[in-house]
Parts: structure tokens; sequence; C-alpha cells
């Protein structure tokens, strides 16, 4: 038995815990460690009761029953006494268990399948979707002027008439109903269409296809409940709004006051008398028909489920008696519907108008979450991918047409700087929307994925307009109806604060619901001890331990050398692979660690919370970006763009893991990860961002005219040439580009004049250009000069826009 006797222990020792290292690598169960350990024993001894031990001891850890006796019993309790896992509140689980698990699941595990997650859908319009995006859609766009509405304070009659007859209120009611029955690409599409021109229009159009009253209806209403209202909302004769957000109830939509008590009338009947106060809803003042979220209340237990009902939602007629509309918020001057509703005693039957009939009492609460991948993951990213097209288009016309020193501002690098950006930043944005809506489209209703990118989509175009109004300067903040940015720019906001603000998406819902809902084993183990059963603790506990062994032994040798142990698919990203494939180990490790550490107390540690959603966003993101670009058939002229943008996410997750070993708190271990591993990974973490002459290819790619451009721009409404803002600016883009060759001619005659004016009297002068090449000169000048003008308002005028009665 001792073959190992005459074996070096420098040789012996090692190849064993080289063997041991595999066997976590791969995660080998616990059966193959037994007879590694057994092997090794049993080498170096003749007497078997070395053996003999080895054995008792692992009998203890392999063989269930004995395990969960001696073991798992005794943890199970001790872990339910201290409550070291989170406890769950009622609307925390619908929460989490609403929607469905998708790829994110795949970096919760330390080691993604990017087989997986590059085979799934990325999708296109179908022809009926596509010839509504290019007739209906832009017509409804040319018959709006973004600064009118803004004046207005609404859209035209004209408008809303159009908007109902064309069937831009029913995108996703069911074709049997009336509706269009769009796919969620397309519904994304067409909002992110309307909001490249107008933010209001997409609004308006946005909310009835969102969480509302005919999404609900459409999965859980009664079929009397949709055979009344489908087709009315379908065609517009209702206008739906729906009231969540109260006064002291925002984001912790748990809290609100809003009830209905069920009582019986005269007649044997059972009504519900609602007492509510909502704000911030869409579209209110102007709505027919309210869907509500309530807490229900049946003190005389009429229903026979107890007195308490819980949240529930409900179809309120908007002229019921006792309901107050009329009043609108200002958000910021946006000029959409935004309104307040009240409801004092309002009297309705019961059956009728809860939504599901008596099945739906006391299940709102699930209704809304599992209803939320439409705001989260579709609408709310197009209207900031419509807004971030804009911006790339538009600034780079402007960059080009905007001269000083004699060159065009986007040559200088301080204006180049901020370009890439909102180019990099488009791409990604429409990579990451078409991907999440693929998933959408597939049946997925990704709650976590749809929290991620309400976040980060809203967030990052707020960067690209900053940066436009940056680079437009005085054209910029001077609003009238050639101003391109100033709408876009004041409205941005708002959406940072739909559907929960973005500081608690980002802090609470993207790892706080991730991390129980996409662990491997952390949900199987809370309802394994609220249930006492241990059995299914036990099981549960030892894969998750073996999780951790496994995930701790990738991440130090991906740590150590870069990624480059784990088999990734061959491309031209394959290094950013490897690199997601490290992060995810160590994302996968410090996950159980903070877990383990924090324990029911992770959900208030926000700002470490926080940092995970962020690594575990980017990994997404980075994902897109190469599906993206692999669908699209890898063009070179693209590989800028995708690979800034890649650099980007690279260097974001490097900083929130870095903000994570700063700030941890691991007993005995925190001192270790701040002074040691955090400096290592300083030196050696996963990208330091994108580089200058990365940034240089798309900041010209952006003031270059062609197909990149127009595809980058695919989806968006293009003024014509002789509308203000965009549309005259692209006219003087495009001249001035044909222009260039002339102008570079008469440089090259030895011209020094720096004033286009003078450049042409010279070239006329030297021959260089003749009187036609002039003229077209002197016109493309004057285009350009006329583009990039500011508007101005006769004095009077501009005061009684102001004045306090026309604001009333």
């Amino acid at each position: 038995m001792n073959y190992l006797a005459n074996t070096s222990l420098y040789i012996s020792i090692p190849l064993f815990v080289l063997i041991l290292t595999v066997l976590a690598y791969r995660n080998f169960p616990g059966f193959f460690w037994v007879i590694a350990i057994a092997l090794f024993v049993a080498g170096y001894t003749t007497s078997p009761l070395p053996l003999i031990i080895v054995l008792a001891i692992s009998a203890i850890f392999i063989i269930p029953p004995i395990r969960t006796m001696l073991l798992s019993k005794p943890i199970m309790a001790f872990l339910g006494k201290i409550g070291l896992l989170p406890a769950i509140s009622q609307t925390e689980r619908e929460a989490i268990d609403a929607g469905t698990v998708w790829v994110e699941k795949e970096f919760f595990s330390g080691k993604p399948d990017f087989k997986r997650i590059f085979a799934q859908s990325y999708p296109s319009l179908n022809a009926e979707e596509q010839a509504f995006l290019d007739g209906p859609t832009e017509e409804l766009c040319k018959m709006v002027s973004d600064y009118d509405i803004a004046c207005r304070g609404d859209l035209t009659p004209e408008t809303w008439a159009f908007i109902k007859k064309a069937g831009f209120l029913s995108m996703i009611i069911p074709k049997e109903y009336g509706g269009l029955a769009f796919s969620a690409l397309a519904v994304s599409s067409v909002c992110s269409k309307l909001a490249s021109h107008s933010s209001p229009l997409s609004i308006t159009v946005m909310v009835p296809n969102s969480l509302g009253p005919g999404e609900l209806l459409s999965h859980y209403g009664t079929q009397a409940q949709k055979d009344h209202y489908l087709p009315r909302l379908a065609d517009g004769r209702e206008i739906p709004c729906f009231g969540l957000t109260e006064p002291m109830a925002g984001s912790d939509a748990g809290s609100i006051s809003s009830e209905a008590e069920i009582f019986k009338k005269e007649d044997g009947e059972l009504y519900l008398r609602f007492n509510f106060k909502k704000r911030y809803i869409t579209l209110a003042a102007v709505s027919t028909v309210i869907g509500l979220a309530f807490k229900l209340r049946d003190p005389q237990n009429f229903l026979g489920k107890g007195t308490e009902l819980g949240i529930t939602c409900a179809l309120i007629p908007s002229d019921a008696p006792g309901i107050r509309l009329g009043r609108r918020h200002d958000p910021l001057g946006a000029s959409f519907f935004n309104c307040p509703i009240n409801g004092e005693n309002v009297e309705l039957p019961l059956e009728k108008h809860i939504i599901g009939g008596l099945d739906g009492v006391g299940i709102g609460w699930r209704m809304l979450m599992n209803c939320l991948s439409a705001g989260r993951a579709v609408t709310l990213p197009a209207t900031s991918t419509g807004t971030s097209k804009m911006c790339n288009r538009a600034v780079g016309a402007y960059a080009k047409v905007r001269k000083q020193f004699g060159m065009s501002i986007g040559q200088f690098e301080g204006i180049q700087e901020a370009m890439c950006e909102v180019g990099a930043y488009n791409y990604m944005l429409e990579a990451a929307r078409i991907y999440t809506c693929g998933g959408v489209d597939s049946g997925e209703k990704p709650s976590v994925v749809s929290a991620l990118a309400k976040y980060h989509f809203t967030e990052t175009v707020r960067k690209s307009i900053n940066h436009a109004m940056d680079i437009s300067g005085g054209s910029g903040i001077s609003r009238g109806p050639k101003n391109i940015f100033a709408n876009a720019y004041t409205s941005t906001p708002i959406a940072i604060t739909v559907e929960g603000a973005n500081i608690l998406t980002r802090t609470m819902i993207i790892f706080g619901q991730g991390l129980i809902r996409c662990h491997p084993t952390a949900m199987d183990e809370v309802n394994a001890i609220e249930n006492n059963d241990a059995k299914a603790f036990d099981k549960a506990l030892w894969t998750h331990i073996s999780f951790v062994v496994s995930n701790l032994t990738r991440a130090k040798l991906l740590t150590l050398t870069r990624g480059w142990l784990s088999p990734v698919p061959s491309g031209p990203f394959s290094k950013y692979l490897r690199r997601i494939n490290w992060a995810s180990a160590l994302f996968a490790t410090f996950a159980d660690m903070a877990m383990g550490s924090y324990g029911g107390g992770l959900k208030r540690a926000e700002r470490i919370t926080g940092r995970f959603g962020d690594m575990l966003s980017w990994m997404y993101f980075a994902c897109t970006i190469i599906r993206r670009y692999e669908h699209e058939g890898q063009k070179k002229e693209d590989l800028a763009h995708a690979t800034w943008a890649l650099d980007y996410c690279m260097e974001n997750m490097s900083t929130a893991f870095d903000g994570i070993l700063q700030n941890i708190q691991v007993p005995l271990l925190s001192p270790i990860l701040r002074v040691v591993l955090r400096p290592f990974f300083r030196l050696n973490c996963f990208g330091s961002g994108p580089d200058d002459k990365t940034g240089r290819k798309i900041a010209l790619a952006m003031m270059t005219p062609g197909e990149q451009r127009d595809r980058f721009s695919y989806g968006m409404y293009i003024p014509s040439f002789e509308r203000p803002g965009l549309g005259q600016l692209e006219d003087a883009f495009v001249d001035l580009s044909k222009a260039d060759v002339l102008l570079a001619k008469i440089k090259k005659s030895g011209v020094k004049a720096k004033h286009p004016t003078q450049m042409i009297k010279e070239g006329l002068e030297n021959t260089s250009i003749n009187e036609k090449d002039a003229s077209f000169l002197t016109h493309t000048i004057h285009k350009c000069e006329d583009a990039i003008q500011v508007d101005e308002f006769n004095v009077d005028d501009y005061a009684a826009t102001r004045s306090p009665s026309a604001l009333t």
C-alpha cells in the first residue's frame, strides 16, 4: 500500500494539491475527493487504520442521511436562530418570484455558459412591424414639433386623433381585440423612434403599452373584462392610466395607503368603497379608465379569505362619482400629462372591477411584478436609445459644421473625448436594447435584467445628453425651434425616477433580488429553513459549499492567469470573454462571502450591493456588445465602437470590484482584502478603459456621412432638410462634407486664409476653383452659419409666454 513511501514529498504533495485543485476547479462530486484523499493516505502507510479513519470521516460528508443528522440539521437550526439568511417579507417574495431567471444566472454561476448567452435570439422586425415604423410612426413624427409641444403643453387635437386611429395605443393588445399584437422589439422600436424626436410624444405612446390596464387585462383579466375593455383601448375610445405611486409610497409600493373596503348593498351584491390619493400618474387627466393598485380590506369577511386581503388591482371609470381629476404636475417642463388622482368614497361593484374578478383578489402585487418587464426591459430602454441615437447623429453633424479657428470643432481632441463617448454609448445601448427585447420576445420576463437595463440605459443616456449640451454650447441652452437637445436634456431625469428611482434600482433591486433569485442554492436554503426541512437544507447547503470551493479555486487561478485558463469561444473578442469569465468567478465568490458575512443585513449594505449590481450589469452589457458585433457580420469599420464599449465595460467592472475589495466587511479577511489583494488587483484588473486612438476613430466616423452613420441612426426620426433644428443641420452637414474636397483643394493651392469667405475669394483668384464651385461653397457656408444660429424672440412676445396668466 505504501507506494508513495519512496517518493519525495516535494513531488507527492504538490501533485496531491494539483489533483485537489483540478477537482475543485471542475467542481467534481465529493466521491472523487474521497478517492483522491484515500489514495494519498494509503500511499504512505501499510496500516489500514488511517484509511479506515479517512473513510469514516468521509462518510459523514458524502452519505446524505448521516450528513443530515450530524451536520446539516444542527447548522440549519443555528442559522435560523441567528438570522444569517435574510428574512423575506411577502411583498419581497412576490417581487423575487416574479418574472423569470434568464441569462443573468450565468454570471452568478462563476462559470458563464457563453454558448447559451450567444444562442439567445437577436431579433429583427417582421414586415408588418417594419411597415408601421416606416409608415405611421414616421408620419406621426412629421406631424409634431417638439418645441410646439413644449409651448402648448400638449399634443395637438390632430395628433391625438392620429395616435388613436393609427393604433399607437394598441401595440400590446391581441389582434382578436383589435390590437396590433406587436413584439417587444417592435414596441421598443416605435417608442425609440418617437423619443428620438420628442420625449413627450414617446411617453404618451409608451405608457399605455407598458405597465397598465392593457397589459394587466391581457394577462389577468376575466373574459368579460377583456371583451369590454380591450377593443375600446385598442381603438382609442378608452385612454388608460395606472395609479400606483402615492405621496408617501413611491418606490416602497408595499406602503401604499390607498384602500378599498368590501361592503354589501341593499341589493345583496358586494361592492368596493375606494379611498385613494395618487401622484405622478401619466395620462391621468385625459384618461377614461384608471388602473388602480390598492390594499383590499374585508372587515366582515364576506369572501371568507380574512379581513386583510393584500394589494389588489382594479379598473375604475375616470368619471365615477368621487374621483377628482383635472389637475397636472409639471415634470421639468416636459409637456406630457403627469397628474394627481384623488378618490373619496368611490363605490363600484366588486367582481366587475377587480382585475381578474374574485381570482384577482390579493394578487395585485404579483401582477405588477410580473408585468414590470414591459416598462423596465422594453419601453424605458427604448426611450433612452432613441435619445442616444439622436445625440449620436446630431453631435456628429454639429461637430462637423461648427468651426473654430478655421477648423471643425470635431477635430479638437477635447471635443473628440466627449464625442467618442456619445458614439460608443449609442452602439452599446442599441446592442443591449435588441438583445433584451429578444429575451422578452422569447417568453422571458427577466426581472433582474430588466432592472439593470432600466438603471444603466437611463443613466448612460444622461451622460450622452450632457456631452451633447457641452459640445453644442450656446446652441444647446437657447430654446426655440432650432434647439435639438434642450428638451431631451431637461426631460432625461424624469426616466431616472420612473418605476423605482435609480438609486433604489441600483442598490437594492439588481443585486439584492438577483442574489436570492439567481444564486444556485440561496433560495432553496431560505425556503428549507422557513419550512424546517432538514433534508432539503442538506442538499442545498452542500451544493452551496461545493459551489463556493469551486468558485474560490477558479477565482484564484483565473486572477493569476488573467482568465487564460478558461476556455471561451474563439473570435476577435476572446480576451474579453476570458475577462468576463474571470470577473464572474470573483463576483460569485465575493457574493457568497458577502452573504455569509452580512447575513440578513446584506440588503441594508446598499453601497456594497450597488457595486455588486454594477459588476453584474457590465458583464451583461459586454456580452450584448459582442453578440451585436457578431450578429452584424463583424464589420471592420464597427470594431472601434465595439472595442471602446467593451473596454468601458471592463473598466467599470474593475471600478466596482475595487470598491468591493476596499469596503466589504468580512471578519478577519477585510484587512487582507484591502491591504494585500486590492493593490494586487489594481495592477492586475479587468481593464483600465478605452484608449484615445480608438476614441478618435469613433469621433471621426460620427462626422463622416455614409452607410455606417446611417446604420447607427437606424430607427430614429430624421427630419426633412427644411425643418429647423436637426433637419437644417443635416442639410448643412451633407453639403459641407461635399464641400470639404473643394476647400482642401483651395488650401492645397497655397491659400492661407482661415475664414471660409476669404478662402473662396482667394480660390477664385488663383483659379483653384471655378464660379460654380464658388457658388456652391458660398451657399454651403450660409447653410452652415444658419444651422448653428440660435432662435431669437421679440421681447414682448417672449415675456407674454412667461407671464403668470400664461402659465395657469
